[in-house]
Formats: structure tokens, sequence, C-alpha cells
């Protein structure tokens, strides 16, 4: 059974640099660009603000995922952001991203939001195709085409 447990940067921070390094790699074939001391740091204040939407998901007593979820403004319009959604390479496959996603939308519920959105390198191919068994649709590219917008709504 998948258990969830609130990200606290300073005694989590090893899994948190290798889970986003690991994200780094597979979105954009490099980590070059991952700065883990800016990361901790935003990091921090997230999870001062939004305590239950940074989480950690563990099984057996091994780490083997994260969300990062919180509330923004998007287009005039209060949306539900899902920051990172990873899920360690041994675990994709076995219906636990299904329990991450299960996990967001329950955050989402809770904040009274119906919409939300990700970014996600277009290259990620088994990410967006995960993203649109979910229901999220292409909204577009973004950041001169390095990511794509999706966005869903909530069930």
């Amino acid at each position: 059974m998948v258990e969830f447990e609130a990200i606290n940067p300073a005694q989590h921070r090893s899994t948190l640099l290798h889970f986003r390094r690991e994200t780094f790699r597979i979105s954009f074939g490099s980590d070059a660009d991952f700065n883990g001391a800016d990361y901790l740091q935003w990091l921090t204040e997230q999870t001062a603000a939004f305590p239950d939407g940074f989480v950690l998901a563990k099984e057996s007593g091994k780490w083997i995922g994260q969300l990062e979820l919180s509330i923004r403004t998007y287009e005039e319009r209060k949306i539900g952001y899902i920051h990172h959604y990873y899920l360690i390479a041994a675990e994709r496959g076995k219906e636990k991203g299904t329990v991450l996603y299960t996990y967001a939308m329950n955050f989402f519920k809770k904040h009274g939001i119906d919409e939300y959105h990700l970014r996600v390198s277009p290259s990620n191919l088994s990410a967006i195709r995960f993203y649109r068994k979910t229901g999220m649709e292409e909204v577009g590219p973004e950041i001169n085409g390095k990511v794509v917008r999706m966005s869903g709504k909530v069930r």
C-alpha cells in the first residue's frame, strides 16, 4: 500500500535531489541545467504554503515517487498545478501512477479546484500518454517549445 509523507526538504534532501535530477534526465536528456540549491530553497517555500501538496510516496519502506501540487492563477482563474509528478522506473506501469493521480485529485478537490495543469517535455511520450489517459489535453507549447502545457478537469 502506498503511503504519502509531507516533504521536509532538509530531511529528504538526497531523495528529492535524486528524483528531480532523474526527471531532468528523462525530460531533457541531461540534468546540467538543474540547480539543487535553488530547488531546495523553492521547495522550502512551497512546502510552507502547501504542506499537503508536496509529498513523497512510500511503499514497503521505500520511496517510490513524489508529487508537488499547488494552487495558482492562470489566465485570471484559479487552477491546480502539478509541478512534479514522479514515479521510480521500477514502479511505472503498475498502476502506481493512478495512486498518485488520485492523491492529486483529492488535493485539488479539497481546495475547491475544478481544473488543473502541468507542463511536460514533448519528448516524454510515456508521461504524455499517461496524462492523456487521465483525461488531460494539450493546451500548447511553452518556453520556446521546451515543454507542453496540458490541462485536465478534476474528477
